[in-house]
């Protein structure tokens, strides 16, 4: 299958995205399903985030055996740069799960909600859905040749095979464009409310503070101020009162 065929259906999964988004965007089912996908990110970034570790034990062992027993070894640089790559690409869904990216905050942070999701829905088509199909597409066939030709580091001495570190490319582009294809339907979700929708960070925190509130006023007298005007309202009005 050539690239401009797999970009092509990309984009018009991007396309289908938006539309579906503006026809369902308010249903509780598409609210789960952001958040089942905000989920998926979480896990797979803290999943790479144990490379850290792992790194940690290669380096430290690296430096040991080079300076201590005057055998350093043949395979920690080429270990090192696949962990420390691995865990950059597989945290970059998660964080902008978590809205965690850098942007121009001084700016941005003066407009109202629906004109920040028209900023946001222009720049996605503009530039981020764009970067992502060429890290996919491109990463695929990147590690496509490294597969069938069996490559390995030339690095260094008995180099590691390289395509399993390879495969992580075309992943992370994947969990990156699941993840945008969310963000669009927060910035219509936006654009249609005024409102920026919950994202999975907000929801926990939700939760921290309705348990915080249970052991205030009591789970009964919660559940009845929920009842009456929502969690978020029932977490302001013990707020209120604790004042």
């Amino acid at each position: 299958m050539s690239g401009s065929i797999v970009v092509g259906g990309l984009a018009g999964l991007v396309v289908a995205t938006i539309v579906a988004a503006i026809a369902f965007a308010d249903r509780p089912a598409t609210r789960a399903l952001l958040l089942g996908v905000d989920k998926l990110s979480t896990w797979v970034g803290k999943l790479g985030g144990w490379c850290i570790v792992v790194l940690t034990a290669v380096i430290s062992y690296d430096v040991t055996m080079r300076y201590v027993f005057r055998a350093p070894t043949t395979w920690a640089f080429d270990a090192s740069y696949m962990l420390y790559g691995a865990m950059f690409m597989l945290a970059g869904a998660y964080a902008l799960s978590r809205n965690g990216h850098v942007r121009g905050d001084f700016v941005y942070r003066g407009f109202k909600p629906s004109l920040q999701g028209k900023f946001d829905l222009t720049l996605y088509i503009l530039f981020f859905f764009p970067g992502i199909f060429a890290l996919m597409v491109q990463g695929y066939f990147f590690f496509e040749q490294s597969f069938l030709t069996n490559e390995h580091s030339s690095l260094s001495p008995n180099g590691p095979i390289l395509w399993p570190f390879k495969a992580v490319i075309p992943i992370a582009g994947l969990l990156l464009l699941l993840q945008g294809l969310v963000e669009v339907v927060r910035c219509v979700q936006c654009i249609k409310n005024n409102e920026w929708p919950q994202r999975l960070a907000d929801v926990e925190e939700l939760d921290v503070a309705l348990i915080a509130a249970a052991q205030t006023q009591g789970l009964d007298a919660l559940t009845a101020r929920v009842a009456q005007g929502g969690a978020q309202a029932a977490i302001i009005t013990t707020q209120g009162e604790s004042r």
